[in-house]
């Protein structure tokens, strides 16, 4: 009796057994016709992947991905001929068929009975993943169009996948990385971060810093990462790394500055600027930057001189006219402050006199700044204020004129 029960278990094993592998046939069969049943294919080929007789087969997985490689082709085909075709079905099935060729890779290195390893598929799947790779409206094309729908992890996970093709040990250094992979890096960064996947973003993001592409946008990125993060001695870190880098770009400098300053760290930040200007002494933006630090210490003088300087590097810098400006009107709202204490008629006309000296310092600075950049109103809206106070009444109304056509 016992005999008769294993021979039928025995039956029924070898019967399921070759119903699934007969599902792999069947499968590969209606692929690769002249009119290929792709739908049909799937689902004989789901059944193999699931039952323990063929899940484990290399050849099971390989004829899954030889379904969407197929599919993919096809589509190829209608875009070289500039057909309509389905976008995210090609995308869909070029998918589909790298990640089941990576578990067919998996399987078919696996060693034999006797201890052998006898790939049947790597070779075919090599070279698919090479035209994955090497063929533009494959991987890249389909990545980008998701980045474009703004369907970022999908973008991340096709970029990822045309990224990690020449690492595989199967394509044994074959493929040269070029600056279309660094781009594709790139762009594969910037989708994480779009997705929210900011530790995936810092990593390519770091491992960029040094392909020289776009390296000044990688930095920039970077500290933006590590600033959402709240990761201040990294942002600080790439913000500094940039300053040696890019040491005639004042992004830089000015977020490191701002940190310094928002953190109220106004004298680091002066110490800082000031080995930046030993470094590049002919940069005006410096020396604005340092007549800023130098008005909110109170240091009237330093910061005259770092406008000057400023202005005679670039005659054409707006900011530092207003900025010399600013400096004689804010003293002169000081001094006007103090006037207004004194109680005797006549001393306080003698000081509202110096007060107003003062703000006619100031004068020809905004003038000049509202002149090379007629464009910004705040420079306008000071000349009113001064017009005002100065008692210029056809300069006020010219000026207010201005201010409300803009």
């Amino acid at each position: 009796m016992k005999k008769i029960i294993l021979s039928l278990f025995l039956a029924i094993s070898f019967t399921l057994s070759f119903a699934q592998k007969a599902n792999v046939s069947k499968a590969k069969n209606k692929a690769l016709m002249e009119n290929p049943d792709f739908s049909g294919a799937r689902e004989a080929i789901k059944l193999a992947l699931k039952d323990s007789t063929t899940k484990n087969l290399a050849e099971t997985w390989y004829v899954a991905g030889l379904i969407g490689n197929k599919q993919n082709e096809q589509l190829y085909q209608k875009a070289l001929l500039k057909m309509p075709f389905d976008t995210i079905a090609k995308g869909t099935a070029l998918m589909e068929s790298y990640n089941y060729f990576l578990n067919a890779i998996k399987l078919d290195q696996l060693p034999d009975a006797k201890g052998k390893v006898k790939p049947h598929y790597v070779k075919d799947i090599k070279g698919y993943f090479k035209d994955y790779y090497s063929i533009q409206q494959n991987l890249i094309a389909y990545g980008a169009f998701q980045f474009e729908k703004k369907n970022y992890k999908g973008s991340v996970e096709t970029f990822e996948a045309y990224l990690n093709i020449p690492k595989l040990p199967i394509m044994n250094n074959e493929i040269k990385i070029d600056s279309t992979y660094y781009m594709i890096s790139y762009y594969t960064a910037v989708s994480a971060a779009n997705a929210n996947m900011h530790d995936k973003a810092i990593g390519i993001y770091e491992g960029l810093k040094d392909k020289k592409y776009e390296t000044k946008s990688v930095y920039q990125s970077l500290y933006t990462e590590y600033a959402d993060k709240k990761d201040t001695v990294n942002f600080v870190k790439t913000l500094k790394e940039g300053i040696e880098i890019f040491p005639t770009d004042a992004w830089f400098l000015q977020n490191l500055i701002n940190y310094f300053i928002f953190s109220g760290k106004t004298k680091d930040a002066l110490q800082y600027l000031d080995k930046a200007i030993a470094r590049e002494p002919n940069l005006a933006h410096y020396r604005y930057v340092k007549g800023n630090l130098d008005e909110s210490l109170g240091n009237f003088d330093d910061a005259l001189a770092a406008f000057d300087k400023a202005i005679e590097l670039d005659p054409t810098m707006a900011d530092a006219y207003a900025g010399k400006g600013r400096l004689y009107f804010n003293r002169a709202v000081k001094q006007s402050e103090e006037a207004n204490k004194i109680k005797d008629n006549k001393l306080y006309n003698i000081e509202s006199k110096k007060v107003d000296d003062e703000f006619r310092k100031s004068l020809p600075f905004f003038k000049k700044a509202a002149e090379l950049n007629p464009k910004e109103i705040e420079f306008k809206k000071t000349l009113k204020t001064l017009y005002y106070r100065l008692k210029m009444d056809a300069d006020f109304e010219a000026i207010k004129k201005e201010i409300d056509a803009m």
